[in-house]
């Protein structure tokens, strides 16, 4: 009896993948108001150099004295006449600033003026918290392979916490920097150690639909949160303050979620593994007889053990490249992950400078998720991993060229309501995208390095995130050059998906053998013959088996008969 088949017996979709999928829920509120708290907190309103005789002036009127010069906001005024026609420029640096502040939100940038000359500073401190992001990745996702996802995800959001809480106290760029470093060693690493966990103790469909769903709809209200909680309290720091104490909460999670069984097989650790399940039994109710778990033992020992032994004591995540297949794959999830996630990052926080406030716009960024993640796991349930990211990512691409000639040919007045919908358009396929690549390169990993190896994709896409701010400014000398670029890459996915094997209603790999055998002789297109056989049916071939779900429906149908 192998793990698949006693997680069923155990259930694998009852009381207690619910109650994962509600933590989970929990967890994207938290996190992804700690991922875009750096964009939240430099957020720049309109702003203009402060001279006397503007105090008393509208922003209307300030905004038109200031229009005759080529850089407004940074431009300090020698002399204004009295009905404010004219204005000479002083060539004195500017060092203060009137700010018409956006729902009276108080930012950092506002606060320290990080604007004009100094406004690099943000910059720096949000590059080191991606910096932070590709060690932390790397740090928690070796720490996830060898002391457990539990404890690593908690020590993740540790440092989220430590981050966040002390940029509150930062007056300078180094002191920011540093805590920003901080901060970031928590992102992506403490969400992805509880993906995993989730996609090992739940059924395929609950998977597909309901952690899909749960991740749309939670990460969804936790931008919006994020936004209007900043207008709210209406100061940067107290805004901090607010979105980093939950990180702590995640603690508890240690007294709540059981560590992953199937790692602590691939560790030798069969009775830690028999011991989870157990009570993952006990709290969806099912009784589970002593013989299963017998024959669970002895399926672990003759087929498991000596391979756990060698991932525990000998597998290095570099094994993955010794054998030609498990290398093939390797290199094509990292390209993956290098093409999908500077796209998804340049689409997600370009929320300025579209005509619209910064906060409206995150609000309507967030409310393309759930309806975006729904869709997702209801297209990987019905035609698969490999159909849905390979389509969604050609239909982004086609969309993403095509806005770029759009948006370059559209006159000045039709620019504000183009660019936001297409903007949210965007928004709404890479979001798909991304998250069905994601499952997909998770699902190909095997067991044993499986937390290594998602690392290692992650920090290689954040790494080619560096790009993104590069890409945007290619917009200042050919303007459809940023959507072209982003659609050429998406395309280039798109292909590099099509070379990989569909993963859906199969048995997942554990060692790096099965993911050596997995998948072998499926030609780039055999998706689609499946797809054609009808809903359900799945793959039967000598590597490759039925899920435990399907192998369930097959004897029940035994049976009847």
């Amino acid at each position: 009896m192998d793990f698949e088949e006693i997680l069923a017996k155990c259930g694998n979709s009852s009381r207690y993948q619910f109650l994962l999928l509600s933590l989970y829920g929990f967890l994207m509120v938290v996190i992804s108001m700690h991922y875009f708290s750096q964009n939240v907190i430099s957020f720049v309103p309109d702003h203009w150099c402060y001279h006397e005789q503007l105090a008393n002036r509208s922003f209307a009127e300030i905004e038109a004295i200031y229009a005759q010069f080529e850089k407004p906001s940074c431009t300090r005024l020698a002399s204004i006449d009295a009905d404010g026609g004219n204005a000479t420029a002083s060539t004195e640096r500017c060092n203060r600033w009137i700010y018409k502040y956006d729902f009276g939100y108080r930012s950092m940038n506002t606060e320290l003026n990080w604007v004009c000359d100094e406004a690099y500073k943000p910059r720096v401190g949000q590059s080191l918290f991606f910096v932070g992001s590709v060690c932390g990745t790397l740090v928690f996702g070796l720490l996830g392979d060898r002391i457990g996802r539990i404890k690593a995800l908690i020590l993740a959001n540790w440092c989220g916490f430590l981050g966040d809480f002390s940029t509150i106290f930062a007056e300078s760029l180094t002191s920011f920097s540093v805590s920003r470093f901080v901060s970031g060693l928590a992102a992506d690493a403490n969400s992805y150690l509880m993906y995993i966990l989730i996609l090992e103790y739940v059924s395929p469909s609950l998977r597909n639909i309901g952690l899909n769903t749960v991740l749309g709809s939670f990460y969804c209200l936790g931008l919006i949160g994020a936004s209007w909680l900043a207008v709210w309290v209406g100061h940067w720091r107290i805004f901090l303050a607010c979105s980093s104490l939950p990180l702590l909460l995640v603690t508890l999670f240690y007294f709540l979620v059981q560590e992953s069984a199937q790692w602590l097989v691939t560790r030798n650790d069969i009775d830690g593994a028999i011991t989870r399940l157990q009570r993952v039994a006990k709290i969806n109710r099912r009784e589970v007889s002593d013989d299963d778990f017998k024959a669970f033992r002895g399926y672990c020992e003759q087929h498991c053990q000596r391979e756990a032994q060698a991932a525990n004591n000998q597998t290095k995540l570099l094994d993955m490249l010794q054998t030609p297949r498990m290398r093939s794959t390797a290199f094509k999830l990292l390209l993956i992950f290098i093409i999908i996630t500077p796209c998804y990052n340049t689409i997600a926080r370009n929320v300025e400078g579209l005509g619209i406030s910064p906060f409206i716009m995150f609000s309507l960024n967030a409310l393309t998720l759930p309806p975006s993640g729904y869709l997702q796991g209801l297209l990987q349930d019905r035609i698969g991993r490999k159909a849905t990211a390979v389509s969604w990512m050609l239909i982004t691409g086609l969309f993403a060229a095509g806005a770029g000639l759009v948006i370059a040919q559209a006159s000045s007045q039709q620019n504000f309501l183009l660019l936001v919908a297409l903007t949210l358009a965007a928004r709404f396929g890479v979001s798909i995208a991304d998250g069905a690549s994601a499952q997909f390169s998770t699902e190909l990993i095997p067991t044993c390095v499986r937390g290594r190896g998602v690392a290692v994709v992650h920090v290689a896409g954040f790494a080619a995130s560096f790009l993104s701010p590069y890409i945007l400014h290619l917009g200042t000398y050919f303007r459809p050059a940023p959507s072209i670029i982003l659609g050429l890459l998406f395309l280039a996915g798109a292909y590099v998906c099509l070379l990989l094997p569909e993963t859906r209603n199969r048995k997942l790999p554990m060692f790096l053998a099965e993911g050596e055998e997995f998948g072998k002789g499926e030609r780039m297109f055999d998706f689609l013959i499946e797809l054609r056989k009808g809903e359900g049916q799945a793959k039967e071939t000598g590597n490759v088996g039925l899920s435990a779900l399907a192998k369930e429906e097959a004897n029940l149908m035994t049976k009847i008969a």
